[in-house]
């Protein structure tokens, strides 16, 4: 099977293309903008009709898109995530090759969801941010396009290649600074959210599944199971050996929460979850977000972590500025029943691998 991948080079594209090399029945070409990409070529400007001399040359079976960004202002978000899908499915209309289309979508295009529930594909949509605007525009694009095509909504990628701007990798940032310099105490704000955090690597699987099967429409990719983020930072502290204590500036009433880096070890294993995450250029790095080239499921714009150091203590913000409110839980029965995927690696050893990167910057 020749496969054409295009965001290669970005957070969740790096694992697709992983997966699909390991899988000695595909041939992968790579589509991006990067020196590194075996065809250079950039969505966002290149034509329909240049893409579609190129598809009817090489003549892929599937063609995945993992390119996107999840940084930039609105006209920036839409030409990468949404004028660039226009040319994809524009350009596979016209090409003889009849490719397969795998588009990564993400959970912002949701928006905020009730606590408590889960979040099904047929959910209306209301995004409560230009990234979901503009990812909710690119799969309204691919779904009628008329093309033999799947958008796999993924939700809050984790897990090795995190992007150091992302809520999970700030948070790793700011644990790595304390045990730096020595800090005994931590204080952090905005760990109220709750997010379905998925594995980027089950994520690849998924949309090898996915180039693999007959399924249409739009398939959630999570792990069904929201995690708070201040139970996130519990167990990163655990698996980082921090001994230090873990204070919540905006808790819940009744003030500075102690000791969050020693809780009950409740192991968040799944049934189940991945900018977007995501990467912060546009070939794709999410969820959210993760920049995130997808990659990337739901958006997580950068800000570098505020750290104030007085004595022995730290502080750091870490708002989760996706849009989605303060929660979001995927329903992933039909990734299940028409993917056969399941989500296999937990959170613990997806927070594990971004402190093992986080600490070789010590």
């Amino acid at each position: 099977m020749r496969v054409l991948l295009i965001g290669a080079n970005g957070y969740l594209g790096r694992f697709v293309a992983d997966r699909l090399l390991a899988d000695p029945a595909v041939q992968l070409t790579a589509l991006g903008r990067g020196d590194d990409a075996d065809v250079r070529f950039d969505l966002a400007s290149g034509s329909p009709g240049a893409l579609t001399r190129f598809l009817d040359a090489v003549h892929p079976g599937v063609v995945i898109n993992c390119a996107g960004t999840t940084r930039g202002g609105a006209r920036e978000l839409t030409r990468h995530n949404t004028v660039a899908v226009a040319t994809v499915c524009e350009a596979l209309r016209r090409s003889g090759c009849g490719a397969r289309l795998v588009q990564i979508g993400c959970a912002a295009e949701y928006g905020p969801s009730q606590p408590g529930s889960s979040t099904a594909e047929d959910a209306v949509p209301r995004p409560g941010g230009p990234y979901g605007v503009s990812k909710l525009a690119a799969t309204e694009l691919v779904l009628g396009s008329g093309l033999d095509a799947v958008v796999l909504r993924v939700f809050s990628p984790a897990g090795p290649g995190t992007p150091a701007g992302s809520p999970l990798g700030r948070l790793a940032e700011a644990m790595r600074r304390a045990m730096q310099t020595g800090d005994g105490e931590l204080k952090l704000g905005g760990l109220g959210a709750q997010r379905d955090f998925v594995d980027v690597r089950d994520v690849a699987r998924a949309v090898h599944a996915a180039s693999l099967s007959a399924a249409q429409g739009v398939i959630n990719i999570g792990s069904g199971r929201a995690v708070r983020l201040r139970d996130a930072a519990a167990i990163l502290a655990r698996v980082a050996g921090y001994g230090g204590a873990l204070h919540e500036l905006d808790g819940p009433p009744g003030a500075l929460r102690p000791a969050l880096g020693h809780p009950r070890p409740e192991p968040l294993a799944h049934p189940r979850t991945d900018p977007l995450g995501h990467r912060t250029d546009p070939d794709h790095t999410p969820h959210g977000a993760h920049s995130a080239t997808h990659g990337s499921q739901g958006g997580h714009p950068s800000h570098p972590p505020q750290a104030a150091h007085s004595m022995h203590t730290s502080t750091a913000g870490y708002p989760y500025p996706d849009g989605c409110g303060s929660w979001q839980q995927a329903d992933v029965r039909t990734a299940r029943d028409r993917l056969g995927w399941r989500p296999r690696i937990n959170l613990e050893e997806s927070l594990a691998d971004i402190w093992m990167e986080a600490a070789c910057r010590i």
